[in-house]
């Protein structure tokens, strides 16, 4: 699944660059605030774009003495980084700007192009066009990788469960961008039309909501992964039934697992076997568990195998991090 958050990524922050440039050549040529606005939402999804990167590539090194686990959560705090920076670099930009823009209001300057002057309407319309374009094809990929991974699950189901931030993240922020480019649209064209240029920076704030609102949901969703969120019930339910279908268990006091990367779960079981076991048979049945939960998912990298009375784990951990399933 990285090289499709990857493709979609790059897609995105190719779009995103052109995007800005030709927003900012609109907000100087006309004084648009919404544009203005809109070209400080650009650059922050740029500079989003570059940090999961970096995210995704620190994600692949190997582990060492100091992380043995690996460092498959570092996508999860750039993520978060990314939530971080466009609450304070695009929301609260935009919301100051259309504030600045309702107490001064002005309306949209002609643009002089190669000697011919424009009127600063048509140049907005014609860059919003033109933004409204790459950002939709942008989100056309990002929705194709994600549309990939959700399966048959609702769309808000599948960002809420899925484990890859920089995947889901491209996705909310492209899905975001054009709702702020209707926004930024229907402002520029009620300011000319009624001749209110105070709709500019209400659009505006209305993009700086939108924005703000962004940040708050994947601030919290990238916030699960950062503590150590457990695998799908789907998944967990599976290794449940694997280890309940060995002959010798006796009780299955606990499956625990926890993502340490978008494609790296660690599964921690606790058993009670039957006292009768002899020892080469316990270490054949701890062999055959690892390698068929490695089995029924890729994403299994570590599984650790623990024997203890059914008594002594519900005395050490009466409260339950993930409830057995009924047997």
């Amino acid at each position: 699944m990285a090289h499709e958050s990857s493709g979609a990524i790059y897609t995105a922050a190719g779009a995103n660059l052109a995007i800005a440039a030709a927003k900012f050549l609109g907000a100087f040529l006309t004084g648009s605030s919404a544009m203005l606005a809109e070209g400080v939402h650009s650059v922050v999804d740029t500079a989003n774009q570059i940090l999961l990167l970096v995210g995704l590539k620190r994600a692949q090194r190997p582990a060492d003495a100091r992380f043995p686990f690996g460092y498959g959560r570092e996508v999860y705090f750039y993520a978060f980084l990314v939530a971080l920076l466009i609450f304070l670099g695009g929301g609260a930009f935009a919301v100051y700007e259309g504030i600045h823009k309702l107490q001064h209001p002005e309306p949209a300057a002609d643009a002089v192009i190669l000697g011919r002057t424009i009127p600063g309407f048509v140049v907005n319309l014609a860059i919003l066009g033109f933004a409204v374009l790459a950002e939709g094809y942008s989100c056309f990929v990002a929705l194709k990788a994600f549309w990939g991974e959700k399966g048959e699950r609702p769309p808000i189901t599948a960002v809420r469960r899925s484990k890859d931030p920089a995947l889901f993240t491209v996705l909310v922020e492209d899905v975001a961008a054009l709702a702020g480019l209707v926004v930024a649209l229907a402002g520029v064209i009620l300011a000319e039309t009624l001749k209110q240029p105070a709709f500019d920076g209400a659009a505006s704030i209305v993009i700086g909501l939108i924005l703000i609102g962004m940040a708050i949901f994947l601030m919290i969703e990238t916030h699960g992964l950062l503590v150590g969120e457990a695998a799908e019930p789907e998944l967990v339910a599976g290794l449940h039934e694997i280890v309940r279908s060995e002959r010798g268990v006796e009780h299955v006091n606990e499956v625990l697992t926890q993502h340490l990367g978008p494609a790296d779960i660690l599964v921690n079981v606790s058993l009670d076997i039957d006292d009768a076991l002899t020892g080469g048979e316990v270490e054949g049945l701890v062999g055959r568990l690892e390698k068929r939960m490695k089995a029924l998912s890729p994403k299994v990298r570590r599984v650790f195998v623990e024997i203890q009375a059914r008594q002594d784990s519900a005395s050490r951990r009466p409260d339950r991090l993930q409830a057995e399933p009924a047997a």
